[in-house]
This record gives structure tokens, C-alpha cells and sequence, in this order.
């Protein structure tokens, strides 16, 4: 099986570790171990316990505790539609290995995680781009989705991304009910990640999950982003009871289990969700906010302000100089790390991610770093 190289992961792989202001990142500012166990009120005795787990496999799905607490995330699930993953990669992946035959097609929206498009058409699926453009807000255009579902062959799957990665658009819920009309049309799944839910920057607005509108809706979720704990490689996947019993068929060729040490601490994270969410929405709220300021500095920057999420597409194409030597020699000459459009897909040359739920800090200076890049570029003109 030939699969097409992974633009992102690529690029954050060979430049990231040398970065001095890391404003690529798409987690909310990481928990420390501390951190995480003095939400519970008892760190000595957190650690008590953890010292006392014997590491074996444990419940393969992933313990009935957890699986319990990641179903309160949703509206009307249990812990019989939820199915443990290494990280919200592997939960992707998962659901598309155990439903996507060579003969299927697949829509997804694009720019978005690589892995939504790629590794369906590496299973042999003809796969359709529903594109986000940036004079349409970065949302899909409806029509196109009912043109492209009606001209492929054997349609099996929409993939969504919501809110979306890289550009911080946010599909509301009459807008996912279209989407789910035309899918429910076609007997399609609606696989959703929705690793950045939870992380709406208007307050007290939460996008529905697609598992809570569609009975055919697939909704795979992580501890990564909205929880700060990409360390413990944890996800997930909601869904129908059928599909999470296909799911772990064929999770048995991946994964025995995930680690009981991980579970652990994803299960004091859920219960002590809301006071993550309220630290994280925080530093989202004030970091966009430096953001925003900049960006209404900079005359030559433009963007599609952000509704969700750590990330945002900020476009430097008025510098007429391809993004990735735009963002290497950012790197090279200040130390601050963007991820260049391009390696989402040639259509965004000109475009760069960058991700603001950092430490505030390194994002000012990070900023700042830009600004002088962007004097200095101005000066060999």
C-alpha cells in the first residue's frame, strides 16, 4: 500500500524540536503531571494509586470508567459507543480501516488533517475535495456537496473537521443538519473529528457532535487538545454500537490496549473537565486577543478571523514568497516556527498556520519575531 507523504507532520517533524517560539502547535499550553493531579485535590494520593497499577493490558477497550466519562461528553451516548484509541490519529484511522472498502468513495473537506483524505484513498477509495475557501469564511459550499455526492460512485463517507484544522471555521448545527441530509441521502457515514470541540471562542456556545444528530455520525475526539494532555496518546471513537464493534475487529491487527497508567490520568482529566476548560478557554479568549491586535498592525497580513479551536491561516501572500521558504526562513533567522499552507495542499500557497493557545509569552515574542521578518522582507523589495 503506497500512501501520499503527510505534508504537516513532515514538516513539524524536521523543524519543530529546533524552534524557539513554537507558534505551530496546535495543543492548548500542556499540563505537567503536578498540574494534572492537583485537580483532584489529593496528589499523594493520586500517586499512591498510580504506583499501585499493576501494567498489565487491563480492559482492552479501554476501562469502563473511562469509556463512562467520555460518553458524558456527548448527548446520548455510553460507554457501548465508545472505543479507546492511541491518540485521535488513531482513532481516524481506525474508523476508516474497519469501513472503507476500495470500491467506496469518500468526501472530505479540505484543508483539514491530512489523514481524513489520505489514508482512504491509500486503502484504494475514490476520494473527493470539498474545499473551504477563505471568501466563504472557510465553510464548504452546500451545492458543491450535492454535486460531488451525486457524481461519485458508491458513496460510504463525508469526512468533516469540527471545528477545523488549520483555519478556525466553525460548521454550525443547522449547517451539519444539511450536511447529514445529503449523507442520510446516500446511506453515507458522517465521520467528524472533533478534537478541537469544546474550544468555541464565543462563550457558552458548544457545536453539537454529529453522533447527537446522526445515527450514522462518527465522532472521534482526543485528551490532546481541548485537555493540554497530548502526552498520554489517548482518543477515541463515538458511534453506533455496530460500527464500534467493526471498529474493534479490526483494532485487534493495531492495538491490544492502551496504557492503564494513560487511563488513569485521562479519567482525572474528564472528571475534572470543567476546570481544564475554563483554564483553557481563558488562554485561548486572551491569546486571541494579542493575535487580533497584531494582525490589525500588520498592514500586509490578512486572515479569516478564527471561531473555534488553537489555530488560524494567516496570509502573507502580498510577500509574493513561497510559504515554505517564507516560514523556513522565519525559522532560520528569528526562531519563530509556522507551518507553511502548502503543506496543506498547493491551493494555499501563500497562507501559513499558526497555532495562539500557547504560553502567551512565546507568542508575543514569537509575533514580534514575524513583524521583524516581515521589516526586514520589506526592505530587500
Amino acid at each position: 500500500m503506497r500512501i501520499e507523504q503527510f505534508g504537516v507532520e513532515e514538516w513539524m517533524n524536521a523543524y519543530e524540536m529546533t524552534a524557539k517560539y513554537n507558534i505551530a502547535e496546535t495543543c492548548v499550553e500542556s499540563l505537567t503531571v503536578e498540574e494534572l493531579l492537583s485537580l483532584s485535590g489529593n496528589i499523594e494520593g493520586s500517586l499512591d494509586e498510580i504506583c499501585s497499577i499493576k501494567l498489565t493490558y487491563g480492559e482492552i477497550p479501554g476501562s469502563a470508567e473511562l469509556r463512562r466519562y467520555i460518553a458524558s461528553l456527548y448527548g446520548r451516548m455510553n460507554e457501548e459507543h465508545i472505543l479507546v484509541t492511541q491518540g485521535g490519529i488513531g482513532a481516524n484511522f481506525l474508523a476508516q480501516f474497519s469501513l472503507i472498502e476500495p470500491q467506496d468513495s469518500v468526501i472530505s473537506v479540505y484543508p483539514t488533517y491530512q489523514q481524513l483524505y489520505s489514508v482512504p484513498k491509500a486503502f484504494g477509495a475514490q476520494v473527493y475535495l470539498w474545499q473551504l475557501r477563505p471568501e466563504n469564511g472557510f465553510l464548504p459550499d452546500v451545492e458543491e456537496l450535492k454535486a460531488i455526492a451525486k457524481s461519485a460512485k458508491n458513496l460510504k463517507m463525508i469526512c468533516l473537521n469540527n471545528p477545523n484544522n488549520p483555519t478556525g471555521a466553525l460548521m454550525d448545527e443547522n449547517f451539519i443538519k444539511e450536511v447529514i441530509e445529503i449523507a442520510d441521502s446516500f446511506g453515507a457515514y458522517v465521520l467528524c473529528d472533533e478534537v478541537y470541540r469544546g474550544l468555541e471562542h464565543e462563550t457558552g456556545n458548544i457545536t453539537p457532535s454529529i453522533v447527537d444528530l446522526y445515527e450514522r455520525g462518527i465522532s472521534t475526539g482526543s485528551m490532546s487538545k481541548v485537555f493540554s494532555l497530548a502526552g498520554l496518546r489517548l482518543g477515541w471513537i463515538a458511534g453506533p454500537i455496530e460500527v464500534i464493534k467493526e471498529c474493534f475487529l479490526h483494532r485487534d491487527y493495531t492495538t491490544i490496549s492502551c496504557g492503564r497508567i494513560d487511563d488513569y490520568l485521562a479519567v482525572v482529566a474528564l472528571k475534572n473537565r470543567d476546570r481544564i476548560l475554563e483554564r483553557n478557554r481563558k488562554i485561548i479568549q486572551e491569546n486571541l486577543a494579542i493575535l487580533t491586535s497584531w494582525i490589525e498592525k500588520e498592514d500586509h497580513v490578512s486572515w479569516v478571523p478564527p471561531k473555534a479551536g488553537t489555530t488560524a491561516f494567516l496570509n502573507f501572500g502580498e510577500y509574493d514568497i513561497p510559504s515554505r521558504d517564507f516560514c523556513r526562513r522565519l525559522l532560520n533567522e528569528t526562531g519563530a516556527f509556522l507551518v507553511p499552507g502548502s503543506a496543506f495542499g498547493p491551493e494555499f500557497e501563500g497562507w501559513a498556520r499558526i497555532g495562539f493557545a500557547c504560553d502567551s509569552e512565546v507568542l508575543r515574542k514569537g509575533l514580534d519575531c514575524i513583524s521583524a521578518f516581515l521589516r526586514k522582507l520589506e526592505g530587500e523589495y
